[in-house]
């Protein structure tokens, strides 16, 4: 055991004063020419390391330099610079006079993908042919080579064109690669933008085999949080793991086996796009849940107030930025074209739960298409087929919706109206506005459709027990059944409907019920949220009696007028104009009865001129 400890000592011994021999006889500023013309002559990059380079011995042997900085042909400003930069290299090459760099590190790196950073070659300079073949061994025949990459605490800055620059912090990246040119990437970064927090950390293994032609990036773990303005109180955060290609002839980005969580909400499929210099997406998705509600802060999608008590919660809202002039609403859409699928098993919003959902648009650099929208709610279905053409300043939007036997009480709740109607409600119909969200619904958009509704139920307001209610006291001799229910329930009922910037008319209205009619007309101020409304209200039942004057009742329409603010209706009940005039009207009969038989008589004459009189 003894002789063993003194051997190897002896050996730590030789290596230590091998190392120290090394770095004594190895001047490392000797590689600084030699990386700068083999990154200029490979890339046409200029290197430039201000002062001098060192030698780090533990744990690792390494080439410390200070700041530094990587700029292209022609630009104004460096791609890359960063506070210093270390390169681990491999011990036994150096004795034989070749750099392998096993690891180049980074240290507050700063990269900005920027106009300024871009290659620019005069106009007037040669066009060289393209050649991949390798310079001559230069005068040290010094080779190169390099097998990971670690940047620390460094800063991305991408612009494209005359964009909001985008900046990635705190940028933490690992990669390893190997002589096949597969390499693993650990990474992980913070962007912030429009008071908005984005934090992300991804691994991936990449083939670069085929690069630059091809490279392909299988994303094997992907986890982010975005918070901040226009966002749910909590955020958005969830995982994903796709398989990502590049190919360069098309310039074309493949995403496939795309899984990505988001909250409670799940998306799969494939997606891809081509990038000219207006982009063409083509995505095809699938959701088993999504929910929007839990995605979406409420006044960012519909521009009112709040809608659910879930949902009323604290957003920080968007900073509004001052510039030369307003932007169009969806002008975005004019800068690329898209074909977008999306169908979901289940989808909540405003807390509203459809299911079956199916989508289908297209958009064409400013006209986007949606020929299919379709999904159910309970029992019923309902269609969205519509168009948005915002390749003017003025963008003009279409829809033709068709709902079939959807409850309307949800929907009122969910848009924020204060009315009390249940029912099963069916439309077809045909709208346009500027806007696409609740409130510019109400004010702005205009429209046809006809609706119809059955077994519908209207709380605040029992029109047969106003009318046999007043009946009653005025005539001694009708009597009611008692009903103290303060609802108005119909069997079916049917309009035509008519909207104008927030007025609301309703035409051809008629109801019917086991024991009423009726007919009107009418209108509903969307804004202030007032009706005025006309109704011929028919009695069916609910009488006690066999009286002449029930019978009439039973076919004689009472006028009705229902008015005011929706929360705190009044109505105007005609009835003693309508008993007056059928008194009138058997007062006039039961003359005419004696007239004819008392045509001969002295006071026919008198009787005449009182029935002129009535």
């Amino acid at each position: 055991m003894k002789r063993f400890l003194t051997t190897l000592m002896i050996l730590l011994v030789v290596l230590i004063a091998g190392l120290s021999a090394l770095v004594l006889l190895v001047n490392p500023n000797d590689f600084r020419e030699y990386m700068v013309r083999q990154v200029e002559s490979r890339s046409g990059y200029q290197l430039k390391i201000e002062g001098s380079l060192r030698w780090h011995v533990w744990p690792q042997l390494s080439i410390l330099s200070d700041r530094m900085s990587l700029t292209a042909p022609g630009a104004s400003q460096p791609l890359l610079s960063a506070e210093n930069m270390r390169l681990d290299v491999a011990l036994i090459p150096l004795i034989s006079h070749q750099l392998h760099v096993h690891q180049v590190m980074l240290k507050g790196a700063v990269i900005q993908l920027t106009p300024q950073t871009e290659e620019r070659r005069p106009k007037d300079a040669p066009v060289g042919p393209s050649s991949s073949i390798p310079e001559p061994g230069e005068e040290r025949g010094w080779s190169f080579d390099i097998a990971k990459l670690k940047v620390v605490d460094s800063v991305l800055v991408f612009q494209h064109d005359d964009d909001e620059q985008i900046t990635v912090r705190d940028i933490n990246l690992r990669m390893e690669q190997d002589d096949k040119k597969q390499a693993h990437l650990e990474l992980s970064s913070r962007i912030n933008r429009d008071q908005r927090d984005l934090n992300l950390s991804l691994v991936a293994d990449l083939n670069a085999a085929d690069y630059p032609q091809q490279l392909v990036a299988n994303i094997s773990q992907l986890n982010y949080q975005i918070q901040g303005a226009d966002l749910p109180a909590n955020g958005i955060s969830g995982t994903s793991t796709l398989t990502a290609r590049w190919f360069e002839p098309e310039r074309r980005v493949e995403l496939s086996q795309l899984q990505m969580t988001a909250n409670d909400s799940d998306l799969q499929g494939t997606a891809s796009v081509v990038l000219k210099e207006k982009p063409q997406w083509v995505l095809d998705l699938r959701s088993s849940k999504l929910n929007l509600d839990s995605l979406v802060a409420a006044n960012a999608v519909t521009s009112t107030q709040a809608v659910q008590q879930a949902q009323q919660q604290p957003t920080l809202p968007r900073p509004i930025i001052a510039s030369g002039g307003e932007d169009t609403p969806y002008q975005n859409l004019r800068g690329y074209s898209a074909q977008v699928n999306i169908a979901a098993s289940s989808v909540r919003w405003r807390g509203l739960d459809f299911t079956d959902v199916q989508s289908a648009m297209t958009n064409q650099f400013g006209l986007l298409t949606v020929s299919e929208l379709t999904g159910n709610l309970g029992h019923g279905s309902m269609s969205f087929p519509g168009q948005l053409d915002a390749r003017k300043n003025q963008p003009q939007l279409t829809f033709n919706p068709k709902v079939d036997n959807i409850e309307i009480g949800p929907i009122l709740t969910a848009f924020d109206y204060p009315i009390a109607l249940s029912g099963l409600l069916s439309m077809e119909g045909e709208f346009s506005g500027d806007k696409l969200n609740a409130d510019a619904f109400r004010r702005s958009w205009q429209g046809n459709a006809s609706i119809t509704m059955s077994h519908s139920t209207m709380t605040g307001m029992n029109f047969q027990q106003l009318i046999q209610q007043a009946v009653t006291r005025s005539n001694d001799d009708v009597k009611a059944k008692e009903n103290y229910d303060n609802v108005t329930t119909l069997d079916s009922f049917s309009a035509q409907a008519t909207l104008d910037n927030g007025d609301l008319a309703l035409k051809k209205m008629e109801g019917k019920s086991s024991v009423l009619a009726l007919t009107g007309q009418g209108s509903l101020d969307l804004v202030k949220q007032l009706c005025d409304t006309q109704f011929n209200v028919t009695v069916l039942g609910g009488w006690e009696g066999d009286s002449k004057l029930i019978d009439v009742l039973k076919t004689t329409p009472i006028p009705l007028r229902v008015y005011g603010p929706w929360q705190k209706l009044n109505y105007s009940l005609q009835v003693d104009q309508v008993l007056r005039k059928q008194l009138q009207s058997e007062a006039k009969r039961r003359l005419n009865e004696w007239l004819e038989k008392h045509k001969d008589s002295s006071k026919s004459k008198d009787v005449k001129e009182l029935l002129n009189n009535l």
